[in-house]
C-alpha cells in the first residue's frame, strides 16, 4: 500500500482533484500513507479583515496547546466509496492497484467490517473519512488520525475524540486568521542615541479584532473564532536596554492605538508611553529590536457555548541602530 501513488482518486481513474462518484455530490479522496483520507470541505469567511497586505498567522502563546492538525468528516456516501476503490483498482503498475483495492474490498465489501460498501445504506450516512490542515500536512501531528473510514448514522452521535465539531471548526479558524504584520513606527526612527529614549506606536487603523467563520456544508457545524488585540510586547534585541514602560508590554488605548507618536518639538530626553532607551552603542552593527502583538481569541457556535482559545502572538523585528552621543569639550 505504500507504493501506491499519493493522487487524488475520481471515479473512472486516478487523477488530481477528485471527482463525482455516484450520488452527484463531490467526494476528493486522498491518501495519507496508507490510509484513505478526504481533502476538507471545510469553508471560511473573513471579517474585519486588515487593509495591510502583509499578513501571518497567529502562533499559540501558550507552547503546551496546538489546534488538530487533522480530524474526520463526513466524506463518502456507500456509491461514492465504492467508486473510489474501483479506481483505486485501475492502477495497474506492478498490480498495486488490485492489492491496495484488495485490501479496501475486504474492509468496505466484504464484512471486515462492511459489506457490500453499506450500498443497502445509501442516504443513511456517510463514511467519514480523515482530513488534513492544509498549513500542518507535512507535520507529524497530521498523521494522527490513522483510522480508515468508519460509518456514521445520519443525525448518530460518534465517540471519536477527533470527529469534527465546533469546536474543531474554532480551533481550524484559528489557524486561519489573518493577523496584520507588526510593522512598528519609533522616533528617531533607524537610528538613535545612547541613553535617549525611542518612542514605538503602531497605526490604530491597522489593529482591530478579526473573525473567521469555519462551515462544513450540509452538517450545520459552524463556529466564529475572533482575535482582539491586547498588547505589545517589545524586546530591545539586548540586555544594556530598557523599556517603557518596564515590563516591555504596551497595552492598547481606548482609541485602538498601542503608544503615542512623538509630537513635534518634543524634547528629546522625554519617557514615552511606549518604547526602549538603550544603554550602549550597537557599533558598527544594529539591534534587533522585535515587536510582537498578543490578541485575545474567543470563538462562538450557535450550537455550543463557545469560550476562550489560548491568546495568539504575531511580531517581526526591525534593525536600530545606537550611536554614542557626540560632544566637543572646550
Amino acid at each position: 500500500m505504500a507504493l501506491i501513488p499519493g493522487a487524488a482518486y475520481a471515479g473512472g481513474g486516478d487523477t488530481e482533484g477528485g471527482g463525482n462518484f455516484g450520488g452527484g455530490q463531490q467526494s476528493n479522496a486522498t491518501r495519507h500513507d496508507k490510509n484513505l483520507g478526504v481533502h476538507t470541505k471545510i469553508q471560511t469567511t473573513v471579517e474585519g479583515s486588515p487593509k495591510s497586505t502583509k499578513t501571518g498567522t497567529l502562533t499559540p502563546a501558550n507552547s503546551n496547546w496546538e489546534r488538530p492538525a487533522c480530524w474526520y468528516e463526513p466524506a463518502y456516501s456507500p456509491k461514492q466509496i465504492e467508486a473510489t476503490v474501483k479506481a483505486i483498482r485501475t492502477f495497474k503498475v506492478l498490480g498495486i492497484g488490485d492489492l491496495v483495492g484488495g485490501v479496501f474490498d475486504m474492509y468496505f465489501k466484504d464484512g471486515n467490517p462492511y459489506k457490500n460498501y453499506n450500498l443497502d445504506k445509501q442516504g443513511e450516512g456517510q463514511f467519514w473519512a480523515a482530513a488534513v490542515d492544509e498549513k500542518r500536512k507535512d507535520e507529524p501531528a497530521a498523521k494522527a488520525c490513522d483510522r480508515l473510514p468508519f460509518w456514521v448514522t445520519k443525525g448518530a452521535p460518534t465517540k471519536e475524540p477527533l470527529a469534527v465539531s465546533p469546536r474543531i471548526l474554532a480551533e481550524y479558524a484559528y489557524g486561519q486568521i489573518p493577523v496584520p504584520d507588526t510593522d512598528i513606527t519609533m522616533a528617531p526612527e533607524g537610528e538613535t542615541k545612547v541613553n535617549l529614549p525611542t518612542w514605538v506606536w503602531l497605526d490604530k487603523a491597522k489593529f482591530k479584532k478579526i473573525s473567521v467563520t469555519a462551515t462544513l456544508p450540509g452538517t450545520g457545524l459552524s463556529a466564529t473564532t475572533t482575535a482582539e488585540p491586547v498588547s505589545l510586547k517589545l524586546d530591545p534585541g539586548t540586555s544594556d536596554a530598557e523599556t517603557y514602560p518596564a515590563s516591555g508590554e504596551c497595552p492598547i488605548g481606548d482609541d485602538g492605538r498601542i503608544g503615542m507618536p512623538r509630537a513635534k518639538g518634543t524634547p528629546a530626553d522625554t519617557d514615552p508611553p511606549c518604547g526602549v532607551r538603550y544603554l550602549r552603542s550597537s557599533g558598527d552593527a544594529s539591534y534587533e529590536l522585535g515587536a510582537t502583538i498578543t490578541w485575545r481569541v474567543t470563538w462562538t457556535s450557535t450550537s455550543e457555548p463557545g469560550g476562550t482559545l489560548p491568546p495568539g502572538e504575531f511580531g517581526a523585528t526591525q534593525d536600530v541602530v545606537v550611536r554614542e552621543i557626540q560632544s566637543v569639550n572646550r
